[in-house]
């Protein structure tokens, strides 16, 4: 083994208490950034499934009608112009099936799903409630929203003539699985549904407005034969919906939103959780630099006359500092050790103490190896960066006055 590392861990092993002390700091510091990047990243996670689970990742439709600009007399000799806007009507995607086959293709997009939707109104007895009609094909859909887990009745099954409706919307109009409903749509056409299922949505409005049926029916209940209002995508990665929406504007000339244009709040408060993460990790990890400098400070003090007598041998400054590098280095390095384990522990202890409204766990007793690799790398640069001003100090002793003042 080298000389400076036989010093080094003869250093350590001396001042045990001193030792001990700094590496239950730096355990416990590597310990918090572990958790607390998993506690936040875990709460993200949740919140984000939560809210996305009743709405697709980016939603394409066709752009919307432009302004018309209007002129009006304004004397007998001007004129002024102003901008018009125009009533918004139910359009469809033009040349959709072409379309879909093109979001396919794009970088990120997971699965696709052709939506007709509209306005309405249900009927049932002497009841009515304003309603909104969801076509779909119900594979594809179930793949976006899952519905079927959300089931609380019945099945998720819209063959011809059937319907699944939220749970509200069936108290509203004393309906049950197997009763007939009728809709009538904001184009004035009506039919008459057989319920096969009630779902729960966990949003009150939608379960008393959503009603979900064949991509057929929608069309024909709201005058769009053959075609589709919006085209609902999910990605694999949520964080990238924007750009996809991004590119699919560019590419397609259509609308495009994501999650993240629809829920700005939530992404605001994603960014909060973000920069209060971002600045605990920065004073645990100042905390954890001062207690291995303020350690290894007082090392070289006790340690001067064996530096003076080291450097009177003929030890190079540059040898002498690198053994209070080496142990700013172990020091780091054991804590992230230590340090990852105890965090292993708290995640997992989280797992089961922290659970949400439904009975399920907050946060997962998983830690993405990408959290033990950050935080070792970061702890072992904390103790080497905090270890340069000490070993500075001891590398430029004099050799004379450290014997004889050590």
């Amino acid at each position: 083994m080298p000389f400076e590392w036989i010093l080094a861990l003869r250093f350590l092993r001396e001042g045990r208490m001193q030792t001990a002390l700094i590496m239950a700091g730096t355990t416990v510091g590597v310990a918090v950034i572990i958790f607390i990047t998993a506690l936040m990243n875990g709460l993200q996670a949740s919140l984000a499934t939560r809210t996305l689970s009743t709405q697709a990742h980016v939603s394409v439709r066709a752009p919307d009608d432009a302004p018309t600009p209007v002129l009006e007399r304004a004397g007998a000799t001007s004129v002024v112009a102003h901008i018009e806007p125009r009533v918004q009507r139910l359009r469809s995607i033009d040349q959709w099936q072409r379309v879909t086959r093109e979001l396919v293709a794009l970088p990120h997009v997971v699965d696709v799903s052709p939506i007709t939707t509209g306005s309405g109104f249900a009927f049932r007895g002497n009841a009515s409630k304003s309603i909104a009609l969801m076509g779909v094909i119900p594979e594809r859909y179930d793949r976006i929203v899952k519905v079927s887990d959300k089931l609380t009745a019945g099945q998720f099954r819209v063959g011809p003539g059937e319907a699944v409706i939220g749970i509200e919307l069936a108290r509203d109009l004393g309906a049950a699985v197997g009763d007939r409903i009728r809709i009538l749509s904001s184009e004035n056409r009506d039919d008459v549904f057989r319920l096969t299922g009630l779902f729960d949505l966990g949003v009150k409005d939608l379960n008393r407005r959503w009603v979900i049926m064949p991509l057929r029916s929608a069309q024909s209940l709201l005058d769009l034969s053959g075609g589709v209002t919006h085209i609902d995508l999910t990605v694999d990665d949520i964080f990238a919906a924007e750009d996809v929406a991004t590119r699919i504007v560019s590419q397609t000339g259509l609308t495009a939103e994501s999650w993240m244009a629809i829920n700005t709040q939530l992404l605001t408060a994603f960014k909060n959780q973000n920069m209060t993460t971002r600045t605990v990790r920065v004073f645990m990890l100042l905390i954890v630099a001062l207690g291995i400098a303020s350690v290894l400070v007082v090392s070289v003090v006790q340690k001067q006359r064996e530096i003076g007598i080291l450097r009177a041998m003929g030890a190079s400054p540059r040898r002498i500092m690198r053994v209070f590098l080496i142990q700013g280095g172990i020091v780091g390095g054991s804590g992230a050790l230590l340090g990852s384990g105890l965090a292993t522990l708290m995640v997992y202890g989280a797992s089961f103490a922290l659970l949400q409204d439904d009975g399920s766990a907050l946060i997962s007793g998983r830690i993405e190896a990408s959290y033990y690799l950050t935080a070792a790398a970061v702890a072992v640069l904390t103790g080497l960066l905090a270890a340069v001003a000490p070993a500075r100090r001891a590398a430029k002793m004099d050799p004379v006055e450290a014997i004889r003042y050590g």
